[in-house]
Formats: C-alpha cells, sequence, structure tokens
C-alpha cells in the first residue's frame, strides 16, 4: 500500500500498540506474534482504515544487524542505528535522545531493523507537504515506536539513472516485521496497515502480514565483523582524475569570479567497483559498524533494487517533540598514526584558514535556516573537532525550539541541502553540480531517517555506497571547494573519505580456486 495515494487530510480510524509479555528468544517472540496474528484476524477492527503495532519483548539483547542479516532476502529491508551516548550527537543514536521518550536506559533503542512495508511512501514527483502529511497520518505519538524509515533524494530535479529508480524521489517504509535492539534487551514487532480507501483491505493487509511472518527466520546467528574477500575485477571514477581537475578549476573561477555570487560548492564522485562475488550489503554494514560509534549507520532496499547503506557521522536534525538539534561539520582531515601527530593534525585544522571559512558557511547557514522556524537559536560549541575512526572535522551543535510540529516538514526542506554536501548559495551551487557532474548522486547526500509520531531524526546521507548484485558497489564521496581549494588535495580527501569502503575490497586478482569458493 502506497500511503501517498491516499487523503493526507483524513485521519486514519485507529492507531495502536499491543504489547505482550517478554520471551527469552526470538524464536518464542516469533511464535507469540503468529499467536497474536492469528487472534488478530479472527477478530478485526471495525475501522475502515487503521495501523496496529504487535510487540513482544525479548529477554536476551540481540543485534539487530545479525537479525537482519538471518533474514536473508526479504524485501523491502531497512536498518537504522545511530551514534552512541557518548559519540558527541545528541542521543544514544536511535533517536531516543536522552531517552525522554523511554524512561529507563535499558529500553533505550539502539539499532532498529525491519523486512517488509506495512505501508510504504514513494513518488517520483519532489517530497511535498502532502507527502509528509500522508506519511504523518500513519503516526502517533500514542504508538511512538511505529515509525517510517526511509530517504529522499539530494536533488529530486534532477535525472534518475536505473540504479535509483526503484528509490524514486523518496522511499519510506514503516516495516511489516521489526527487530528492536535495545540497550539491554530486544523486541520483536509485527505491523499490520489497511486502507480500504486505497484499496489495500485489513483482509489484504492481515494475509501479507501473515505471509511475511511466516518468511521470518527465528534462528538468528552472529554475524562475523570481517571483512569478505570481495576482489575487485575492476574500478572507475567519475569523474575521472583528470576531469575532476578541470571542474574544481572552474568552480574556483567562479568562486574568485565578480560575476557569480558562489562562495562554496560540494563537488561529488561516484567510484565503482565491480567484483568477483556478489557483494552483501548487511555484511558490508556490519562491518562498517565496527568503526562507527560516532556515525549513524542506515541500509534502505526497496524490491528489484540495490541497497542504499552508510555510515554517516552527519546529523541533518533530531526532534523531540519541539525541541530540535542539528549541527554542522565541514572540514576533514586523516587521523594521525600517534597521539602526537594526531593533535597536531587537530591543530592544523584548527587554524586553517580555508577550512574555517568552509566550516563557518556551513554553522552559519544552518543557523539562519534554524531561527526561520525555531526560536532561542544556540551554537555550542561554535566550533570544536569531531574525531572519527579514520578522520576528524570542524563540528559545531546548534538547538533550538520548534513553533509548531507543523513546522517539521519546512525545517527538513530548509535543513537540506545543506551548504556541507551542496555549497552556497544553495541554488547557484545545485546548478553547478547539476551541470558539472555526470552521475546521479539519487540519496547520496540526502535526509536519510525516521519520522515518528512525537520525535523524527535524520542524518544526511554522506559516506555510502549503493550494492547490489551485478551493479557491484558505487561509492561515493564529495568534497567542498572554496577559496584556496586545490584540485590534488581535495582528490585525497575523496580517498580519505572512501577508505572505509576501500578496506572492504581486495585489489589483488583472485585465483581461480577463489573464483570457485
Amino acid at each position: 500500500m502506497n500511503g501517498c495515494e491516499g487523503d493526507p487530510a483524513a485521519p486514519i480510524g485507529t492507531a495502536e500498540t499491543r504489547s505482550f509479555p517478554a520471551v527469552a528468544t526470538p524464536g518464542l517472540a516469533a511464535d507469540r506474534l503468529g499467536s497474536a496474528v492469528a487472534a488478530l484476524k479472527a477478530s478485526p477492527p471495525g475501522a475502515g482504515s487503521g495501523i496496529i503495532r504487535l510487540q513482544v519483548p525479548i529477554h536476551e539483547k540481540i543485534e539487530a544487524i545479525d537479525w537482519l542479516h538471518s533474514q536473508r532476502q526479504l524485501l523491502p529491508r531497512c536498518f537504522f542505528s545511530g551514534r552512541s551516548a557518548g559519540g558527541g550527537g545528541n542521543g544514544n543514536g536511535s533517536g531516543n535522545g536522552s531517552g525522554r521518550l523511554r524512561r529507563r536506559a535499558e529500553h533505550r533503542l539502539v539499532s532498529v531493523a525491519g523486512v517488509g512495508s506495512a505501508v510504504f511512501f514513494r513518488r517520483v514527483r519532489p517530497f511535498s507537504y502532502e507527502d509528509w502529511l500522508s506519511i504523518k497520518r500513519f503516526l502517533s505519538t500514542s504508538c511512538p515506536l511505529i515509525r517510517a524509515y526511509g530517504a529522499i533524494r539530494f536533488d529530486a530535479r534532477s535525472n534518475v539513472s536505473p540504479e535509483w529508480e526503484a528509490f524514486g524521489s523518496f522511499y519510506f517504509i514503516v516495516p511489516q516485521v521489526e527487530f528492536d535492539e535495545l540497550e539491554e534487551s530486544s523486541m520483536l514487532a509485527a505491523t499490520i496497515a489497511w486502507d480500504d480507501a486505497l484499496s489495500w483491505t485489513w483482509e489484504k493487509a492481515i494475509n501479507s502480514l501473515e505471509a511475511t511472518i511466516n518468511q521470518i527466520s527465528s534462528l538468528v546467528m552472529k554475524l562475523r565483523k570481517e571483512v569478505p574477500k570481495a576482489f575487485i575485477l575492476s574500478s572507475n571514477h567519475i569523474p575521472s582524475k583528470n576531469y575532476w581537475d578541470l571542474a574544481v578549476n572552474r568552480a574556483l573561477q567562479m568562486i574568485n569570479g565578480d560575476d557569480s555570487a558562489l562562495i562554496k560548492v560540494v563537488l561529488a564522485r561516484s567510484s565503482r567497483f565491480l567484483t568477483a562475488t556478489d557483494i552483501d550489503p548487511i555484511t558490508w554494514l556490519a562491518c562498517l559498524q565496527i568503526e562507527g560509534e560516532n556515525a549513524y549507520q542506515f541500509c534502505l532496499q526497496p524490491p528489484n533494487a540495490p541497497a542504499f547503506i552508510g555510515n554517516t557521522p552527519e546529523q541533518l536534525f533530531h526532534r523531540t517533540w519541539l525541541s530540535i538539534s542539528s549541527e554542522a561539520l565541514a572540514g576533514t582531515r586523516a587521523r594521525g598514526e600517534s597521539v602526537a601527530s594526531d593533535l597536531q593534525i587537530e591543530l592544523d585544522l584548527l587554524s586553517s584558514p580555508k577550512d574555517h571559512l568552509e566550516f563557518t558557511i556551513v554553522r552559519e547557514s544552518i543557523r539562519r535556516k534554524l531561527e526561520a522556524v525555531c526560536s532561542g537559536v544556540v551554537v555550542e560549541p561554535r566550533k570544536a573537532i569531531r574525531k572519527l575512526s579514520r578522520v576528524q572535522h570542524l563540528h559545531a551543535v546548534l538547538a533550538g525550539t520548534l513553533r509548531s510540529e507543523d513546522d517539521e516538514y519546512d525545517l527538513l526542506s530548509s535543513l537540506h541541502p545543506s551548504p556541507a554536501v551542496c555549497g552556497f548559495p544553495t541554488e547557484e551551487a545545485r546548478l553547478l553540480i547539476a551541470e558539472t557532474e555526470v552521475f546521479d548522486r539519487g540519496m547520496y547526500a540526502g535526509p536519510v531517517g525516521w519520522f515518528g509520531g512525537g520525535e523524527s531524526e535524520f542524518a544526511v546521507g554522506i559516506r555510502s555506497a549503493l550494492v547490489g548484485k551485478g551493479l557491484g558497489a558505487l561509492i561515493y564521496a564529495g568534497t567542498g571547494i572554496v577559496e584556496g581549494s586545490d584540485p590534488s588535495s581535495e582528490w585525497d580527501e575523496l580517498e580519505i573519505k572512501i577508505s572505509q569502503f576501500m578496506k572492504l575490497l581486495k585489489l589483488e586478482v583472485p585465483s581461480r580456486q577463489e573464483l570457485m569458493t
């Protein structure tokens, strides 16, 4: 059921969460859910539309990524895991902030994995206020764990390449079956949504849910987070190094010229790697988790489509009721090989005029956009260092109070695209990107995250890749071009940014025996 095809102003008939007693294992939880669905089928609600979540707590803590991997190729599927509580962000990484929606720390969400779609939301045209209302129609503050997970294209006005077609201009799902990894336990849930007006009746919805539950594997194996042997057969960059130099120099001419308002533009690169064997996106994502404590991990895969995965450090915004946080992230350096060299690199980044300019453009643009829809906007710290496992960035945290929950759409559409992934002024930068880049960014650098009833959280889909059978891996990275940028230095920055993916690839030629195994 595509929720975008309904009347966004028509309230659904019922929204409900039903909780059951906790059990010891995922297998027992699946059995309990199966019985609950059967009972629900025998006694259907009378409403012509609605959404119901059934949830069974599990005493044992099991990683959501392990559960998702055990489901093999059930599609669509999604995964979202945010930054740890100590990771410098606003919360525990799953969107619970400081736990305001979940009173006890052990009940905080860590990661969420889902398969199937109780309801999905997709259109080819750009994401609109009506689309946002269509999503919110199925969400409720009384059911905080019913959430729509998904992503939005970087530029919905650009041409869509074949590998991105299934995603549309945006793609969100409320999973049919969901596994929630909590701080000290787990939860298995099933969600059913129906709307007679969309010709998706209760009977169709309950039968679809039963079919998905019957395919769920209760045997959850621990996923080995080690580098898989993905041998590179061929690789190419779009643009090539020569074309990249020309593009950066052209951008610098515009930035330094008197007849252009352009101050910054973010140019990106798509690197395609064909491998001897198909890449499992969930295994890759699990490997990325090892170095992702201070980052969001995500996966979104529609039916008959590749998987969009990533390990992004950048938050677009987090909303808890009317409280909003966002952040500015710009300027990049590699980590040092020793404590002393790491500190020296940090000091170099903090004192760099070029990086200070790039960072200030991002921070002040976000501040102005927040002030348009929020009151009491504060920036603290104004300039600090965010250290990740392989890179470090200049960083600032911004916070404010949304004037109305209905302003969430305006907040999202205003913050994206930020100068960190597009440039400044936005429209001049977007036009130059459209003229310069000869590949489709798709959801790369777009918003990725979830909408909930009283809470929403979105990251920026950078440090990401599109992975699929026959496609190999399309790995994306971008860098900000401002006055003082050097084409070769910016190319080197791209290499640093894709290094977390490159560790998953083998450069040497595979032997015949390895190809056969």
